[in-house]
């Protein structure tokens, strides 16, 4: 008999059943002794499926429900995509662990009658659907020519609605497809210069109660310190800019010999307004390169592009 189980909780999509099962067979390989179970559960983002996600409000729209079982003492740990959990967690909870990064880049997906287009060549009037604010706004920017049309469910029901030419092309994240073994569906890897990627995209963050040092030091067998830095300094950025995972804020980081180099972007939804700005410094100093990085788009300009974002989707 097991000394101890460690309850981990779950949204049920495949995606995020993926991803869980492979923090469960992280974790057993590192603790054969511990049990690791898991409890799985829908969201209230996986329950609207009907309204654009920024109407909705993002605070917490796929982690609150996980978040009431860990505050309940009724799981450990709650398994999530980093890009949706919010940069300011509820009290007596935090960000435990943060697995090594998947390729955060968004992709290109395809109808068959697009497959000899890239996204630089896609014709006048092409039906890109999207469900990500910042993706609009970087590819408005980048592309004005195209339409672009909400894009709403799971990720199988998104590439059902393309392949039944609802959409002539969709955009989502390199991370999902290639953890769901559909890599072949990624048409192109859309290079940072085009999109900027979602603080966090590609990474899992693991959340657990403040305190509690036993599972966290279970979470340390599968800490990725890389990453940590990376996740560290982007969600600082977007904490300073009060940005939530459906406004235009795009980042990309890289670290090299101990230097992290961070790029952090701000647009509008008409894609009328991009701005950008680098900030590099010791990975030690991650999260304060993120709030200096922010500071600096603001005196650009990027507290006027967010006020009136936030008043378009109050409207």
């Amino acid at each position: 008999m097991s000394a101890r189980t460690i309850r981990i909780a779950s949204r049920d999509s495949q995606l995020a059943m993926v991803q869980t099962h492979w923090v469960q067979a992280e974790l057993k390989k590192a603790f054969p002794e511990i049990d690791f179970v898991v409890e799985t559960m829908k969201t209230q983002g996986d329950k609207i499926l009907d309204v654009a996600l920024a109407k909705i409000g993002d605070k917490g729209l796929f982690t609150k429900e996980l978040e009431v079982h860990l505050l309940n003492d009724t799981a450990d740990l709650a398994v999530h995509s980093l890009k949706d959990l919010p940069t300011n967690l509820p009290e007596g909870l935090m960000l435990g662990c943060v697995t090594e990064r998947e390729d955060p880049a968004d992709a290109l997906v395809v109808h068959e009658d697009f497959k000899d287009y890239q996204l630089e060549t896609l014709p006048k009037g092409t039906v890109i659907g999207t469900s990500s604010l910042r993706r609009l706004a970087q590819l408005r920017y980048h592309f004005p020519h195209l339409e672009f049309k909400d894009v709403r469910g799971n990720l199988n029901t998104r590439l059902r609605k393309l392949d039944s030419g609802e959409y002539n092309a969709i955009i989502l994240a390199v991370a999902g497809l290639k953890r769901l073994d559909m890599a072949d569906r990624i048409h192109q890897a859309i290079p940072a210069e085009r999109s900027l990627h979602a603080v966090g995209q590609g990474a899992l963050g693991i959340e657990c109660r403040e305190g509690d040092t036993a599972t966290l030091e279970v979470l340390k067998a599968i800490e990725h310190g890389p990453t940590l830095h990376r996740a560290l300094a982007e969600r600082a950025f977007l904490r300073d800019l009060e940005g939530g995972c459906q406004v235009p804020i795009g980042v990309n980081t890289t670290i090299a010999d101990d230097n992290l180099t961070l790029v952090g972007m701000v647009a509008s939804l008409d894609g009328k307004q991009l701005l950008k700005d680098t900030v590099s410094g010791p990975v030690s100093d991650a999260e304060a390169l993120g709030t200096q990085l922010a500071k600096i788009l603001r005196g650009k300009g990027a507290q006027a592009i967010l006020d009136e974002i936030f008043a378009q989707i109050e409207r």
